[in-house]
């Protein structure tokens, strides 16, 4: 009799009992993240101490092409998502001078008007109708960088979306390394659009800039100095080494061969621009918008 009591007060309190410990495995176990959860990065944390300032742009135009080799751009998404790529590929165009520019001659449209902004400033310029360009803005009177390629570091999947997003149905998809590999690729990776014209990189919330602490800057053997891509039919200044990449780094979008043997054998022509060699006079040339 008391060995069937027991019995049925066991049977009677197992419910009970699984369901309380379910409510309490329930408590200790870690939610799962959802798909549409948004990708934290291990900077988010320590974003302000990252980003790179006003400072950092205000120097001159190859100086900082060469500068901005192994910083991080980031793209902050609308539902908070952080996409993030480290610049491996940067053009200088000079203005003045350089026919090549947008702003040769100090010519001045409404289309290259972040050209002639404090350093920093965002200037995105269609080209064939269909595709953008990422330049930022430097000292010099109308002297920009053009961003020509990233390594993916975080997000891959949303800029593997966003890719897709402009390519023909049923196209092979893409490996990291080609997400990013050219000025109008890495626009559509990380949703740069027209309207970011013209904002200031030091302070925007959507993009910015990082330093990476995890690595060290490029050292000046590892840049390699080569002619800029797509303007041939600017003569002598086509010939210019002012495509400045990482040696070896397989997210550069064109490797010139024989710019990496004049690089590693330290017979690179000389790439420095007007705005390289003006004597210091104390007095930072900065651009007003």
């Amino acid at each position: 009799m008391a060995g069937r009591k027991r019995k049925k007060l066991a049977l009677a309190a197992a419910p009970e009992h699984d369901k309380q410990t379910g409510l309490k495995a329930a408590k200790l176990k870690e939610p799962i993240q959802s798909k549409n959860t948004p990708e934290r990065s291990h900077y988010f944390m320590n974003t302000l101490q990252h980003r790179l300032g006003k400072d950092f742009f205000n120097q001159p135009c190859i100086s900082l092409a060469k500068a901005f080799l192994g910083k991080v751009l980031v793209r902050r998404c609308e539902d908070g998502t952080e996409l993030r790529g480290r610049i491996v590929e940067t053009e200088s165009y000079l203005g003045g001078e350089d026919k090549a520019s947008h702003s040769a001659g100090g010519k001045r449209t409404e289309r290259n008007t972040a050209m002639f902004m404090k350093p920093g400033t965002i200037y995105v310029y269609p080209i064939y109708g269909i595709y953008l360009c990422m330049n930022v803005s430097s000292e010099g009177e109308g002297a920009a960088v053009l961003l020509r390629s990233l390594e993916p570091l975080q997000g891959q999947p949303v800029m593997r979306q966003l890719r897709a997003a402009r390519r023909k149905e049923g196209a092979r998809p893409l490996k990291d390394k080609e997400l990013c590999n050219g000025p109008s690729k890495l626009c559509q990776a990380l949703n740069i659009p027209r309207c970011f014209d013209r904002r200031d990189l030091a302070s925007d919330p959507e993009v910015w800039l990082e330093g990476d602490p995890d690595t060290s800057p490029a050292k000046p053997l590892d840049i390699v100095s080569a002619p800029r891509i797509g303007i041939e039919s600017h003569g002598e200044w086509a010939k210019k080494p002012w495509r400045f990449y990482i040696h070896g780094h397989p997210c550069v979008s064109v490797v010139n061969k024989e710019a990496e043997r004049q690089s590693l054998s330290g017979e690179a022509m000389d790439d420095l621009g007007p705005s390289d060699v003006q004597p210091d006079t104390g007095q930072h040339n900065v651009k007003r918008s």
